[in-house]
């Protein structure tokens, strides 16, 4: 199970340059760490165990954020807490194919099988802390710090995933230092997906930052005050993550018959979609769309993050995957998050406040809807890569 407790710390109320400098947390934790674990796992340390460590560390870090009173000691708190989180995103993935594979199984059609799991966690997690009334209070790190520990102690039982890029004789300095992956930003082709892979970890980061914010602040409207977006706005968000769940089945089809390219590009278009619908959506005659935005965003999330991890798993020598694995999110949660994070926060500040504190959500949700179709219109034009189906159904194979 994910835990969400920095999703619910929304509701703390916290200024724009508040609310991005905890979820910045996320990107800064993301920027080296996903990359510097994947080097560990290829050449020191069964992924397996380092996966367990990680989550150990990390939910006894939630336990004691939760007697935490003091915001500038939480912001540390929590970035230590995600420095030990966010690797283990990669690692979860070099883990599944790393086990498919050495059984043989079709990794296209089984994966999402597998992955479409997480997004139940993460459902599960959100509902239990809703209904249970401890959305906004410190339980939340209770609750997903012996989550994450007990999923710690159970990554011991997993099959075996040692390394892959023992040092077996005369290396390198980089080989030998396990930084083989980084030479992948040499290749034309790496280097553009890892650029546009931070792209669009930048968009990721405005509708995670900005989504029940934006509903919450319909409240403000007598008219909308009583409204369902408002007093159930995070069960309306609640429906991306539904979304994600038939999304992440449908990949093997859309792979399959249009190509890693292709489902990418599909997704980045979401993206559009999910801000536009957002600008023009409201409780009243635009409910539908706010509500379309959140089926949209299961296409706009998983077409690319899973349809981009798999294109790495095709991309890379098996012996730097993980390491190749962690700059893939480092792009993505790394870069991406904190660039969306910061920029978007001076942006709105800047331009899109009101005297009275008020935020411009239409031009706002507008100008990530521009942003994304630039973005789309950029990964249409200058990335290639021809969708060989032969290619996509060896996934399996060693």
């Amino acid at each position: 199970m994910i835990t969400i407790g920095v999703y619910w710390f929304q509701h703390k109320q916290w200024d724009v340059a508040e609310f991005g400098l905890v979820f910045s947390t996320m990107g800064i934790a993301s920027i080296f760490m996903p990359a510097l674990t994947g080097i560990i796992a290829d050449r020191f340390i069964n992924a397996e165990k380092l996966y367990g460590i990680l989550h150990i560390l990390y939910g006894t870090m939630l336990i004691w954020i939760m007697r935490i009173d003091d915001p500038q000691m939480f912001f540390y708190a929590m970035l230590a807490a995600m420095i030990f989180y966010m690797p283990t995103i990669a690692l979860s993935n070099s883990i599944s194919y790393s086990v498919l594979k050495s059984r043989d199984y079709d990794l296209v059609k089984v994966f999402p099988r597998i992955r479409v799991w997480g997004t139940v966690g993460f459902i599960i997690a959100m509902v239990f802390t809703n209904l249970t009334d401890n959305k906004a209070t410190a339980n939340q790190f209770l609750i997903g710090g012996v989550a994450a520990i007990g999923l710690g102690l159970y990554a011991f039982t997993l099959p075996k995933c040692p390394p892959q890029n023992k040092n077996t004789g005369q290396t390198s300095f980089a080989e030998a230092m396990g930084l083989n992956a980084f030479k992948l930003f040499g290749n034309y082709k790496m280097a553009l997906f890892f650029l546009f892979s931070m792209l669009l970890g930048a968009a990721l980061q405005l509708t995670n930052m900005y989504g029940d914010t934006f509903l919450s602040d319909f409240a403000k409207d007598p008219q909308y005050a009583n409204s369902v977006i408002v007093e159930r706005s995070t069960v309306i968000l609640a429906i991306s993550q539904i979304s994600e769940t038939l999304f992440i089945l449908a990949i093997p089809f859309f792979l399959k018959r249009f190509g890693i390219k292709k489902v990418m590009l599909i997704s980045m278009i979401a993206w559009v979609l999910r801000f536009g619908l957002f600008a023009y959506g409201d409780p009243a005659g635009g409910l539908w769309m706010i509500i379309l935005s959140c089926i949209v965003y299961g296409m706009a999330f998983d077409f690319f993050n899973i349809s981009g991890s798999l294109f790495v798993e095709t991309s890379v020598d098996a012996k730097i995957r993980s390491s190749a694995q962690g700059l893939f999110m480092m792009m993505t949660n790394g870069f991406g998050a904190v660039l969306g994070s910061w920029l978007s926060g001076v942006i709105i500040q800047k331009y899109y406040t009101l005297p009275g504190g008020d935020k411009m959500w239409q031009e706002i949700w507008l100008l990530f809807a521009a942003y994304a179709l630039v973005v789309t219109v950029l990964f249409a034009v200058f990335f290639r890569h021809k969708h060989q189906p032969e290619q996509v159904a060896a996934l399996n194979h060693h």
